[in-house]
């Protein structure tokens, strides 16, 4: 089989991404790909501690690469330490990196273009899903996740620190994505089918960022 690395966040996406290639079989998933901001040792975007990231690549049983970038990260530096990450898997013995991006083509472009002529081969596993019917079956196969942080712009802080569930998605508005694909709010996933045990923490304050970012603090137990 192939041996792949899947870009891990640590929230819903990526572990749908996850779930989508060790039920097709073909694919032997070595690593887990993490960025994390060292400054805060948080993973990036989601604001999710480091900690709580390493419990989920214990639980899952799969080696977790940590790409640590600095606070305000320009695009010279991150491409830069993901060259040195790529370069970390080839010498694993990985092939292919797997994303669990659904339909926003700019990104799928930007991560093709980054791994042209790396020799390692970008995939798509969630490509093209109605969200929706992703986010529903997130739900019926027993996964639970927690609201980590949501775009003011475009949500209230009252949806922060909330539990994905049916309730969540029937308040959003109608222009929010089911799977906040344009950003609109991240998740961290505690429990599901392909942990072997749950995340165990406790809520925290919350936290407002460049008054645009509202984070839920999860304090690990």
């Amino acid at each position: 089989m192939v041996k792949i690395a899947v870009s891990w966040s640590g929230g819903k996406d990526s572990t749908m991404c996850l779930h989508t290639i060790l039920q097709d079989g073909k694919y032997d998933v070595s690593t887990l790909i993490t960025t994390v901001t060292e400054t805060y040792s948080r993973v990036s975007m989601h604001g999710v501690r480091e900690e709580l990231l390493d419990r989920q690549a214990e639980s899952l049983g799969i080696k977790l690469v940590k790409i640590y970038i600095p606070a305000d990260c320009t695009n010279e530096v991150y491409e830069r330490k993901m060259t040195d990450a790529y370069n970390e898997l080839l010498g694993l013995g990985v092939e292919a990196v797997a994303y669990g991006d659904i339909f926003l083509e700019d990104v799928r472009r930007y991560r093709e273009k980054n791994m042209k002529d790396t020799g390692l081969h970008p995939i798509f596993p969630i490509w093209g899903r109605n969200t929706r019917e992703l986010a529903a079956e997130f739900l019926m196969l027993g996964y639970k996740a927690k609201i980590v942080c949501v775009d003011l712009n475009r949500l209230s802080e009252s949806y922060v620190g909330r539990e994905y569930d049916q309730e969540f998605l029937d308040m959003l508005p109608e222009d929010c994505d089911p799977c906040g694909e344009n950003g609109e709010f991240h998740t961290f996933v505690y429990k599901g089918p392909t942990f072997k045990k749950s995340i165990q923490f406790t809520m925290g304050e919350k936290i407002v960022r460049n008054d645009r970012f509202c984070y839920q603090e999860l304090i690990p137990i």
